[in-house]
């Protein structure tokens, strides 16, 4: 007999349906289960886990050859989800369960030999898409992602939560079961403890650092910090996701999506609702930072999308991991070209990197000796080629604070004041961009730019002047007005003026003295 389910696979950042077809020709002796359709080693070791299961459920497998076909059968399959689905089929095709009910639902889980349901990856984004297919009545999920599906479902089809196969079974036989029941409202508003975060004013001094961290979340610009060991650095990044406006709702679910998908979301909390830091080691592979592998999945640049990347000790990194940042810096998204196909990984960030001048760290250090040699320190900063560094749009340095700052309680501004000035910011950025897609002054194209960062003949000359003297770029040009541009938004000012502009090229200055 023939039965059949639905199930869903995983696709770069995107699911997929599929459907779990099982016949049984009850001849034979022995039992026999063929998997076809491109299944991977876990899918095909998923006979011996769904024999158990069903064995230890109190029901036995049928006689003969049992044939699964996973289709579309051209598409590679991963992962151990299908178990439950395949359990359940089985036992259709044998008589024990409703095939018409079952064909009407889709099932994810991976079993345990006892029959206990686990759980599994990518649960939200497949149950986005299974929730909007009209050949499906109900959902059935491992209790660990009721939670994560049921908001991705948001009440389109009723999401099930399932401990063990016979629950499943039961389900399919009639039982009553209530619907898991999940308020998406209340996931996306801020559920962040503000105690728990780190706060701007825990940081003494560094009060240039901290109005450029400023402005790069206020525009969402790309920040540069160059100092000694020891003058917060790190601790001025990891702040920076305090100062950002909280998420909407579709950033949180898009956000929560790539992580689900990596397994990284736990039960408790199946949204996102704060804003993604994501610090890797230097040792990460350009595949660990861009995504890759046989069956592409996301790497940490796109872990970090609407959120920040911070990348400390920037020329520790090898020099080709840090050249595949040029493409998402520019487009917000990163493409990974594979013989099976080309796949496309949202990465919209704000990148703060941290480095030291030289390889000691106290080049032009007053307060200490430097070590290295000419050809050291030129080697060493060689590693940062001139194309990253253009796309960086704030290059700020960090300097050693003295004894007295050092000792001094911090008296600097909280994150939440802080945070309020860039929320103000963004609001006029929104009524400026209605309508473009665009949200933040640093995705300005150069039709933007001409609109909405005019210049006086001042202001014209002024920057005029400023190419001249720095030999800088059109890419250097354009990231000038977008920060002059952020600078006269928190100002609260309909036109950048001259101290906007100016304070924007200073910006621009840092790496004329250290490249």
């Amino acid at each position: 007999m023939l039965a059949k389910t639905y199930s869903a696979a995983v696709l770069g950042v995107d699911a997929y349906a599929i459907e779990v077809e099982v016949n049984t020709t009850g001849e034979g002796e022995f039992s026999a289960v063929s998997i076809v359709g491109l299944p991977d080693a876990a899918i095909k070791e998923s006979r011996d886990r769904v024999r158990s299961a069903i064995v230890n459920s109190g029901y036995s497998q049928p006689q003969g050859l049992i044939l699964v076909n996973l289709a579309p059968a051209d598409i590679k399959k991963e992962g151990a989800s299908y178990d439950l689905p395949i359990a359940l089929g089985i036992l259709a095709a044998d008589g024990h369960l409703d095939r018409e009910k079952l064909s009407r639902t889709a099932v994810i889980g991976e079993l345990a030999l006892d029959g206990s349901v686990r759980a599994v990856k990518g649960a939200l984004p497949i149950a986005l898409t299974l929730s909007r297919m009209d050949k499906v009545d109900a959902l059935l999920v491992p209790s660990a992602n009721a939670e994560e599906a049921a908001l991705a479902a948001a009440g389109r089809i009723p999401v099930y939560q399932i401990n063990y196969l016979s629950e499943a079974i039961d389900f399919l036989r009639g039982a009553l079961f209530c619907p898991h029941q999940a308020n998406i409202k209340s996931y996306s508003e801020s559920r962040t403890d503000s105690w728990r975060q780190p706060d701007f004013c825990e940081v003494k001094g560094q009060a240039m650092a901290k109005r450029a961290l400023e402005i790069a979340a206020t525009g969402g610009h790309n920040t540069l910090m160059i100092g000694p060991p020891g003058t917060g650095k790190s601790m001025l990044a990891q702040r920076l996701p305090g100062i950002l406006p909280e998420m909407n709702l579709d950033e949180t679910i898009e956000t929560s999506k790539i992580h689900s998908i990596l397994g990284l979301l736990s039960s408790g909390k199946p949204l996102l609702n704060s804003r993604p830091f994501r610090a890797p080691h230097h040792t990460v592979s350009d595949a660990g930072l861009l995504g890759g592998g046989r069956n592409p999945i996301p790497g940490e640049i796109s872990l970090a999308h609407n959120g920040v990347l911070f990348l400390d000790e920037l020329p520790e990194f090898k020099r080709n991991v840090l050249e595949v940042l040029r493409q998402p810096l520019e487009s917000g998204e990163v493409i990974v070209s594979r013989a099976a196909g080309s796949f496309t990984f949202p990465a919209n960030f704000i990148l703060v990197a941290a480095m030291n001048p030289c390889p000691c760290g106290h080049y032009n250090n007053p307060k200490q000796t430097c070590r290295c040699n000419s050809s050291q320190i030129n080697r060493y900063r060689a590693k940062i080629s001139g194309p990253l560094l253009d796309r960086i749009d704030i290059h700020v340095e960090v300097a050693q604070l003295d004894q007295n700052e050092l000792m001094a309680a911090p008296t600097g501004e909280t994150s939440e004041q802080i945070r309020a000035r860039v929320v103000r910011a963004r609001e006029i950025q929104q009524m400026r961009y209605h309508g473009t897609g665009i949200y933040c002054n640093a995705l300005m194209g150069p039709r933007e730019l001409q609109t909405f960062c005019r210049l006086n003949r001042e202001n014209q000359t002024l920057l005029r002047h400023a190419i001249q003297s720095y030999n800088l770029s059109a890419r250097a040009y354009d990231r000038i007005l977008r920060v002059a541009r952020t600078i006269a938004d928190i100002a609260g000012s309909a036109d950048i003026a001259e101290e906007h502009l100016f304070e924007a090229i200073n910006y621009r200055t840092l790496d004329q003295s250290y490249w």
